[in-house]
């Protein structure tokens, strides 16, 4: 059995990369080969309009209703008014959640961001905090693109990324039909080595170029 460095787990005293960042998980033999964030313009458009027309058809309906109430008010027991004011405060969560989306549209677009590297697939969201996921090549099982109207506007695409661990998507990126057609090969190719690795194909068949490096 290989000895095991006991300092392997300590962190050197010359690295002062935001823990936040996508370079502070990045490993001493990784090349990123694409950096990139949503499209600004399309993602904040994105996200106003995004759940906007449930949020205000929530809002009319409960105005409507409290000014028929406010009209009457002389005719109404007090504590009834009170359980309808909270009952129309959770009524209307659809409405407080899409304004809290709105509000921390900049804070989040500027958290955003995704690379490609030669081993894997890095994701950076968040508002407050941030979270870093990766997704290795080896467990993709599905890369698609989505465009909307929104993003056929500006250009851009939603890239839908499937693997074992889970579902992800990437907002509102530029070039996306080159990106995702990108995935699609990586994905491909590192599979198929998976299934057939090199070491048992004949000398006919050289197999696929699985490794990615930064041109």
């Amino acid at each position: 059995m290989k000895k095991i460095d006991e300092n392997y787990f300590i962190e050197p005293n010359n690295i002062k990369e935001d823990a936040n960042t996508i370079d502070s998980v990045l490993q001493a033999d990784e090349d990123v080969l694409w950096r990139g964030k949503p499209n600004k313009k399309s993602f904040i458009l994105s996200n106003i309009l995004k759940g906007s027309i449930i949020a205000f058809i929530f809002l009319i309906f409960d105005i409507s209703f409290i000014t028929i109430l406010f009209t009457n008010l002389e005719s109404v027991p007090t504590a009834l008014i009170i359980f309808l004011c909270i009952f129309f405060a959770f009524h209307l969560i659809p409405f407080w959640i899409w304004i809290s989306s709105v509000i921390t549209i900049f804070k989040r677009w500027k958290n955003e961001e995704y690379a490609f590297t030669s081993q894997r697939i890095i994701i950076k969201k968040g508002f407050i905090g941030s979270q870093i996921q990766s997704i290795y090549y080896s467990s993709l099982t599905s890369v698609n693109l989505k465009i909307g109207v929104i993003e056929k506007l500006y250009k851009v695409g939603d890239i839908y990324i499937v693997s074992s661990q889970g579902k992800t998507v990437m907002d509102d990126i530029d070039n996306a039909y080159f990106l995702s057609s990108r995935l699609q090969k990586i994905a491909h190719d590192i599979k198929t080595d998976i299934i057939f690795p090199n070491d048992l194909r004949p000398k006919t068949n050289k197999g696929y170029k699985t490794e990615y490096k930064d041109e």
